[in-house]
């Protein structure tokens, strides 16, 4: 028996997950069975335009072949040694990695929530070791609005009540200043202060893009007050702004880059925090590890994905067809539209409430076939693959027409 709503989608299997799985996610009602570039195909063989790219994990697509072959060449050698032994693969990956942002070292682990933890842990060891901070008083400033994992920890420190109401108690350290208030960030660095932990793009509140000349602010506050800035890149890193790092566009250089989802290519979770050696070589042998960061699968994916990245073709693309999506997406606004928001491939469309829901449109688009997904209410998020073609950015904008108007 099929949803009456969505006569192409497989029941059994949904209602199979529904009653098997952890109800942690609200998934669109549709069953994905295979992916090629920016489509996917469900199990009944209709096929959708994906413009979700698992919220940035997919920038290269689905099964990007450069990708493919370098993880099935590795599957035939070893995938796992854990880090108690040297593997023939991390050492060129963690150069190659650095070299892209620029810096010396780097920490591999496996998910984003990961990278932050550690990045959280660095900046207190930093704060300890070399500014001189006080044990247990070490500070971290972070913004409202923030979403940076799902750990007790980082939901600790965020504003989202549905993300941290009734898992408390929390730890402290934590001092939650508002997004794009460069004067308020300031204010709140004192002598405790180990670091400044951002989302230069906030991805989940809607992509929310902060005023301009606010990065380059914070880096000034910092760099004043001897506090590290931790720019968590996870979602907005890796090409999908039309640059390497979405810092690059106020020209601001963190003292360290968090980094997952698409660091893996789509294929499985890797996860990196890169920064310079007077800062990550604050920690020592036996205060943090992971038995899978950096095993040698992980690293063979990461070094494909950043030989991608390292000709600045598919971030060049990414900034050109962003450029293409606004254009399409601005002559929505008045048009059961309220507001966009867009950055290189990557975009905020606010829906009119008069015209329903996000999760009611993105319904709607599930039925025209195109994937998208939302959030906070009244906002769906668009972060298509960095392979999209520009006339698959015109049809998508045109079911989204359709979906407005229905």
């Amino acid at each position: 028996m099929t949803d009456p709503r969505f006569p192409d989608s497989s029941s059994a299997a949904i209602t199979g997950e529904e009653a098997h799985v952890a109800h942690n996610y609200h998934p669109l009602p549709v069953v994905v069975a295979e992916g090629d570039g920016s489509w996917v195909t469900d199990v009944e063989g209709k096929r959708y335009l994906d413009l979700l790219s698992a919220y940035s994990a997919l920038n290269f697509g689905h099964r990007h072949p450069t990708l493919v072959a370098a993880v099935t060449e590795q599957l035939g050698r070893i995938t796992l040694t854990s880090r108690a032994f040297h593997n023939d693969r991390l050492g060129a990956f963690a150069e190659a990695l650095a070299e892209l942002a620029g810096k010396d070292m780097v920490l591999p682990m496996n998910t984003g929530a990961e990278a932050v933890e550690t990045g959280i842990k660095v900046a207190r060891a930093w704060a300890y070791r070399v500014k001189g901070v006080a044990e247990g008083r070490a500070k971290i400033i972070v913004a409202s609005g923030n979403f940076h994992g799902r750990t007790t920890t980082i939901v600790g420190f965020s504003d989202d009540p549905q993300a941290r109401d009734g898992f408390g108690p929390f730890a402290p350290g934590f001092e939650i200043v508002p997004y794009g208030d460069a004067a308020a960030l300031a204010a709140a660095i004192d002598d405790d202060t180990a670091a400044v932990l951002l989302e230069p793009i906030q991805g989940e509140a809607g992509v929310v893009i902060p005023p301009e000349g606010y990065l380059r602010a914070v880096r000034d506050a910092c760099t004043a007050a001897n506090v590290l800035f931790i720019a968590d890149e996870i979602q907005s890193g890796l090409g999908r702004v039309g640059t390497t790092f979405a810092c690059e566009r106020e020209g601001v250089v963190p003292d360290l880059y968090l980094l997952g989802k698409a660091l893996g290519g789509g294929i499985l979770p890797v996860s990196a925090v890169v920064g310079d050696r007077e800062v990550l070589g604050v920690i020592h042998p036996g205060e943090h590890g992971s038995t899978f960061g950096g095993n040698p699968l992980a690293a063979a994916v990461g070094l494909a994905v950043v030989d991608l990245l390292a000709t600045g073709d598919l971030q060049r693309r990414a900034l050109a067809l962003g450029d293409h999506l606004r254009s399409r997406l601005e002559t929505l606004v008045g048009s059961g539209v309220t507001a966009i928001r867009v950055a290189g491939l990557w975009a905020g469309v606010d829906i009119d409430p008069a015209r329903g829901t996000g999760r009611e449109v993105a319904e709607k688009l599930l039925a025209q076939g195109v994937l998208v997904k939302d959030t906070h209410g009244q906002t769906i998020r668009m972060a298509p693959p960095l392979v999209i073609r520009a006339t698959e950015i015109d049809w998508a904008v045109a079911q989204l027409r359709l979906a407005l108007t229905d």
